[in-house]
Order: structure tokens, then C-alpha cells, then sequence
């Protein structure tokens, strides 16, 4: 460190649990973080050199640390996150979906109103949310609308203003929308006994409305009011049908959060299941941009305190992939089966479901990003020391000793660059050798690119496991190449990938992107080696059926046999048959060639 002053201010700093600021030269905050020792976690910044090369500009950047002092590590994780959504420091994690939610409010009046809106009043109303989109609310509402009359009008039905007569009955009441409290057909407390159970169902708990339904369906049914019973019962399976569309998991399972994350390189993704009276009440995915490489652990840390501020969570009890601490209020379940697991599991699934959506509108509408991400992936998955943007894959091709050919296919930025693709035909290899063809070709191929001054590509990929691999090595190395283009070789199972020197293979994650990369470089490599061997086979059986006929160039026999299917067929044809692919001259020719050919045997 050459700042003597940062130097000292490190030294000053207290061992207490707190949050740090980083600002530059200008006084721009640049990072906000928490730690359990403020000592040694802003220590650790600058006496070593960072895997991650936006972290060693950040270091670089930093000119002044101030610190804030709190009780405990819970109060830092609290107040980091206040900090970074007020001060947006740049090299934070960013949330990327921080905009106004809706929410159910019932208004703190006479015969209470119950309706959506954006903006808290705090007027001693009440508010049920945020939900996550409209759809939802209304979808709520209906429900409420088709069980309960109430007003909609914003009438203030005081019991002085009704008294006096102030107000009439307007069609809501008419159409059976509404009971009438404005003229006094209905009591308030008649009207605050439906808000109770509405109240109620906006917890999530139908169990009491549908039991209160049950109960008046019975009265009205033993008093032979059938009519009023199947009215009942119609709001019964209205309740119900919406009960059944939630996800109901366990009765038993009551009032608890569930949080998982899903990250790659350059994003996070963590989803949020909200569980009341065994029922999902509610599901949002909180999107992440990284800054910093940081580990999902911090990721999903900063996510809790987030959604439990933002959807105002008050439970006892949350459901994560891995243990955190969020001190003693909060208990931490990691579950590792039963019915806990499965809501865990569930809840992965929303998140991935939720990135793979964001990467195919990204791949659509930013294909670049796209693009630059999957690099990013495949450096970090295959270990590699740049991204590699130029790939290179061999396939041998022999059927029984046959014809033995190679085939080398060209990615670039994740995609086939078909004009690059290359054939080659085994020139010094006797008989069925895969190692020693591999030796040859990849020495030809890149022979040739540096003799022409070619650019070499990132990484080769050889098509065959250690032995091929081997083969390929020896010529990297006779050409110089060794450490400067990286090789690895991919076994028959694909997911198995060879590193020289390695005796133990790396193994991908079969959903992950950089193998879908690899299996598609590795079919392509299949097929246009195959292709050539097949086109090459075909040409040579053709070559030793063909006789060769005077005057009768190989072109026009191979023309000829592409019409007729085979020579058989050719030999049987008429010679106008034949003037109609050829010509009458050549026809002629053809002809009196068989004809001969027959009478002579």
C-alpha cells in the first residue's frame, strides 16, 4: 500500500462489528460493506491481490474509509442495506427491480372501503402487500367482490350524516352489489363483521369465512330456504376453487418464509415464498446485479433483509438453502427433506424458471450481453485464463480402417463459423490410428495458421479423452504452443473433460450452458467429419464400379449415376433415356460401349 494515509486509517479502525464506506479522490462513495470485524475485513482489501480484477480497481480507487460502529452483526446487515439503496455506491450488488408494489388498503372510516392503490397513507388505514403485480390484487378483489357486498362509493357515512337522511341508494344496491349502508339498511357492524373476515382471508386463512358459510348454508337449508343455501353454497366453491389455485402444501406449515437463490457469473436470482396457514400466499424473484464477484451467501444475505423490509415479513421462522445468521429472533431452517424441502425446492424451481425467462428476452434484445456472459461462464467453468472467444474442436472419422479423414470446427463468441471449417485427409497414417491421426491433423491445422500469421484460438478441444488428447499434445508442443492456447479433451460421456497433466476429469453440471456449448461443438465436429467420410467412401466404391468409357469424362459418369441411382440402372437404360441427362452425342457413346460390353460376354 503506498498511501501513507489509508495506511493509518486502517490501523484506527476499531475491531467491532460495523459498516464500512469507500470513497475516492473526489469524495464519490464507491462501496458500502458490513463486517463482524471492521479491523479485519478492510484489512483484508489490501494485503493481497484479488481474483477478481473489478476489486483491485476498487482497491486502487479507495482514498478514504469511514465507519459506522453498531452493536451487532444483525444491526451492520441492517443498516448496509439502508446505506447502499440511499447512497447507490458503484461497486455494490445492484436490485433491479426497485419500483413502487401494490397494495390492499382498508381505509380506516365508516363502513370501511376496500380498494388498490400505490401509495401508504398514514392515516391508520390498513395495508395488505405489496403484491407482487396487478393481476394478482384484482384477482383478490374479484374473489372478495363475489363473496361480500360492499360499498364502493366515497360517501362519508357517518352515523349523523345517515341519520339526516344525507344519502340515497344508487344502483350497487339495486343489482345486489351492495346492501345499503348509506340510507341504514345495513348496521356498521354488520358491515365490520364481512371487513373482519376479508381481513382475515387477506392473511391468507379462508378457514374461517368458509367455515362461517358452512354454518349459515345449514341454517338456511333446516329452514327450508333452499334458494338462500345454494346462494351460500356457490360462495363456498368460489372460496374453495381460489383456496385449490394456491399451492397448498401443509395445513401444519404455518406463517413461514422461504428464500433460494440462483446466480451465474454476472447475476443472482433469488426467489421469495411467502406461506400462510399452508397455503403459497405469495412469490416474487429479486434480481441481482453483481459488482464484485461476490459469493451467493452475500447475495442471498442482502436479499432477506431486503424483501423482509420491503414486504414488511415479521415471521419467526425462515427456510433457507444454507445456514446465515440473522441472530436470535429469526429462526433458520436448511431442510434436507420432507415437506420443508419440497417448498425449498419449489422455490429453486420459480428462481431458475425466472432466469432462463430474463436470459432468452436478453438473448433477443441484447444478444451481445448474452453473448459476453456465456464467455464470462465458460473462462470461470473450464478454468480457463481468457475467455474463450475462438474455439476450436477435432473429430476423427474412419469406418473400419476406411477412408480415414478429420474434421476441425470453428466457434466464435459461442456460435459455428462455418467459413472456417476445415477437412483433412490422413496423409501419413497406415491403417485405423485415431492417436496418430490426431497427431497429424492438429499439427497440420496449426502449422499452417502460424506459418500464414493466423490468430490461434483460446482453447482446442479434442474429441476422444486422454488418449487422443496425448496424441494432440505432442504436436502442440513440437510447434512452440504449449501454455500459450489452452486443450482439454472431452470423453464419450461429454461431461467428462480432460485437462493435459490432469489425471482426474472435470465434471459440468449437465443443465450448465458452457457443456451445452461444448456438446454442440463436439456434434458439429460429428457431423462434418462424418459427412466428408461418407462423401468420400461413396466416391471411391462409385470410382471402382465405374468403367471407364472412351470419350466419357468422370464428371459425366458421376451425373449419369446421380440420375439413374446406380450402374446397373444405367446399363439398362435406352440411349434417348441417357440423351435426356447428356446429350445425344454422349449418348450415342454410352450406348454402343454397353452394347458391345454385352455381346462380347
Amino acid at each position: 500500500m503506498n498511501n501513507p494515509s489509508l495506511e493509518l486509517q486502517i490501523q484506527t479502525l476499531p475491531d467491532n462489528p460495523g459498516v464500512y464506506q469507500y470513497y475516492d479522490k473526489e469524495g464519490k462513495i464507491l462501496y458500502v460493506g458490513k463486517a463482524k470485524n471492521l479491523k479485519k475485513r478492510v484489512s483484508s482489501y489490501f494485503n493481497k491481490v484479488h481474483d477478481n480484477g473489478k476489486t483491485n480497481v476498487l482497491v486502487r480507487k479507495i482514498v478514504t474509509i469511514k465507519h459506522i460502529v453498531v452493536s451487532s452483526e444483525q444491526d451492520a446487515l441492517l443498516l448496509e442495506n439502508n446505506l447502499i439503496k440511499k447512497l447507490q455506491p458503484r461497486y455494490n450488488v445492484l436490485l433491479r427491480d426497485d419500483k413502487t408494489y401494490p397494495w390492499i388498503c382498508i381505509k380506516k372510516e365508516p363502513f370501511p372501503r376496500i380498494f388498490p392503490t400505490r401509495r401508504m397513507i398514514k392515516d391508520g388505514s390498513e395495508y395488505f402487500g405489496p403484491y407482487t403485480n396487478f393481476k394478482t390484487v384484482n384477482t383478490i378483489l374479484d374473489l372478495i367482490k363475489e363473496l361480500y357486498p360492499l360499498r364502493t362509493c366515497n360517501f362519508d357515512l357517518s352515523p349523523a350524516n345517515i341519520d339526516k337522511g344525507k344519502f340515497k341508494v344508487c344502483l350497487e344496491f339495486h343489482i345486489g352489489n351492495c346492501k345499503g349502508g348509506c340510507e341504514g339498511y345495513e348496521s356498521a357492524e354488520h358491515y365490520q363483521i364481512q371487513v373482519n373476515a376479508i381481513r382475515e382471508i387477506l392473511k391468507g386463512n379462508f378457514k374461517e369465512s368458509l367455515k362461517d358459510f358452512k354454518t349459515k348454508m345449514q341454517e338456511f337449508a333446516a329452514n327450508m330456504q333452499f334458494e338462500e343455501a345454494q346462494q351460500i353454497k356457490e360462495k363456498i366453491e368460489i372460496l374453495e376453487n381460489y383456496q385449490s389455485r394456491s399451492t397448498v402444501l401443509n395445513p401444519k406449515i404455518s406463517n413461514i418464509d422461504v428464500f433460494s437463490i440462483v446466480s451465474d457469473e454476472t447475476m443472482a436470482y433469488v426467489n421469495f415464498l411467502q406461506i400462510a396457514h399452508g397455503a403459497i400466499i405469495r412469490s416474487h424473484t429479486l434480481e441481482l446485479k453483481k459488482k464484485l464477484d461476490e459469493t451467493d451467501e452475500e447475495l442471498l444475505e442482502l436479499a432477506v433483509v431486503e424483501l423482509r423490509e420491503r414486504f414488511h415479513l415479521t415471521t419467526k421462522e425462515i427456510i433457507l438453502p444454507f445456514p446465515l445468521d440473522f441472530g436470535d429472533k429469526i429462526k433458520i431452517t436448511v431442510p434436507q427433506l420432507g415437506d420443508k424441502k419440497q417448498i425449498l425446492e419449489l422455490s429453486e424451481r420459480n428462481a431458475k424458471y425466472y432466469r432462463l425467462e430474463q436470459l432468452k428476452q436478453i438473448q433477443i434484445v441484447d444478444p451481445e450481453r448474452h453473448t459476453n456472459r456465456i464467455m464470462a461462464q465458460m473462462q470461470k467453468d473450464l478454468r480457463l485464463s481468457v475467455e474463450p472467444r475462438h474455439i476450436e474442436c477435432f473429430d476423427n472419422s474412419n469406418i473400419q480402417g476406411t477412408n480415414p479423414v478429420a474434421a476441425c470446427v470453428v466457434f466464435k463468441d459461442g456460435k459455428p463459423s462455418k467459413k472456417d471449417y476445415r477437412h483433412f485427409n490422413i496423409k501419413t497414417v497406415e491403417g485405423p490410428n485415431d492417436f496418430a491421426s490426431m497427431e497429424e491433423v492438429v499439427y497440420r491445422r496449426y502449422k499452417r495458421l502460424l506459418d500464414e500469421n493466423q490468430p490461434l484460438p483460446q482453447l482446442i478441444i479434442i474429441d476422444g479423452g486422454k488418449g487422443q488428447l496425448s496424441s494432440a499434445l505432442k504436436s502442440i508442443d513440437d510447434l512452440g504452443l504449449r501454455g500459450k492456447v489452452a486443450i482439454i479433451g472431452i470423453a464419450k460421456r461429454l461431461e467428462e473433460l480432460f485437462y493435459p497433466g490432469d489425471s482426474v476429469p472435470l465434471y459440468l453440471d449437465k443443465k450448465s450452458e458452457t457443456l451445452k456449448v461444448i456438446q454442440h461443438l463436439r456434434n458439429e465436429a460429428h457431423r462434418f467429419g462424418i459427412t466428408f467420410h461418407r462423401d468420400k467412401r461413396s466416391k471411391s466404391v462409385l470410382n471402382s464400379s465405374i468403367e471407364t468409357i472412351p470419350g466419357i469424362g468422370e464428371k459425366t459418369m458421376l451425373t449419369l449415376i446421380k440420375h439413374f441411382k446406380s450402374v446397373k440402372r444405367l446399363k439398362l437404360a435406352s440411349e434417348k433415356e441417357i440423351s435426356e441427362v447428356v446429350g445425344a452425342s454422349k449418348a450415342k457413346k454410352i450406348s454402343e460401349f454397353y452394347e458391345k460390353s454385352k455381346a462380347s460376354n
